[in-house]
């Protein structure tokens, strides 16, 4: 039993590194310890022992006047020479900052995480809706109830795809059930144009626009998306070609052999 329990708080304090970590975006630069508890509801004083931890890690800033809390670029870095080359040198961040910029609207990246989707990168847009505010990253939500989640789904091929599809509906609450062949005939459509126009979940009032990231393996399939509100007035063909000229100029860098670097023999 003791193990049990001590395999459980090992967990939560993952969790929660996890969600500090997260809080932190455009938006919020800088963080109290009063903003994590508010986003999280998290107790105040494990909160703040758990902030002076990361900043003795070197992850995180602790400004002595403002007692605020802020990101060390160690923390962007962590992990970063082991994931693919699109975020290793920033082209998919540069992604997202075209697409807001161009449009004004918040932008996410879309994950799967087993059987959930999950809002790996959120990035606020200048017309945020009021709709949106409560959506960040890490929120996860079953792949039936997101847009999102059946694009991702349907980089799955057969017939595994089916059988996670009838698996979501055994697990999903009564007044979530589905029909498994009216979603599986949703995740289809979605695979034959690479896109999906739905609801974004995650307890949102809003929409989403999203598409596949080229050249991303199966299991780890990845999306990028606009969210608005459900009655906002967008252009979903001007955002759509927004969307696939900026995934078009990312796969033609991928192509791109990357410039040779002239060899120093006498530096070191």
């Amino acid at each position: 039993m003791a193990t049990t329990s001590a395999s459980s708080n090992k967990a939560k304090i993952a969790r929660r590194v996890i969600e500090v970590l997260d809080y932190f975006d455009d938006n919020h630069r800088e963080a109290t310890v009063m903003d994590i508890v508010r986003r999280y509801d998290r107790p105040q004083s494990s909160t703040s022992e758990l902030l002076s931890s990361l900043v003795e890690l070197g992850l995180l800033y602790k400004d002595a006047h403002s007692r605020s809390y802020s990101l060390t670029p160690r923390a962007a870095l962590i992990g970063s020479s082991g994931q693919s080359d699109i975020v290793r040198d920033g082209r998919l961040v540069r992604l997202i900052d075209r697409l807001v910029a161009q449009t004004g609207l918040s932008v996410a990246l879309f994950g799967r995480v087993g059987l959930n989707s999950q809002i790996v990168s959120w990035r606020a847009g200048a017309r945020t809706s009021a709709t949106t505010r409560n959506l960040h990253a890490g929120l996860q939500t079953p792949l039936s109830e997101t847009a999102a989640g059946w694009l991702l789904l349907s980089t799955v091929a057969q017939p595994r795809r089916d059988g996670i599809i009838r698996r979501l509906n055994a697990e999903a609450s009564e007044d979530r059930k589905f029909a498994p062949a009216e979603m599986a005939a949703r995740v289809q459509a979605c695979r034959d144009q690479s896109y999906v126009q739905g609801a974004v979940g995650y307890g949102a009032r809003a929409e989403a626009l999203a598409m596949l990231l080229p050249c991303q393996p199966e299991e780890h399939p990845l999306a990028v998306g606009f969210v608005y509100g459900a009655d906002d007035k967008v252009n979903l063909g001007s955002l759509l070609q927004c969307l696939d000229e900026a995934t078009s100029q990312l796969l033609s860098e991928l192509t791109v052999k990357p410039a040779s670097v002239e060899r120093l023999p006498n530096a070191a």
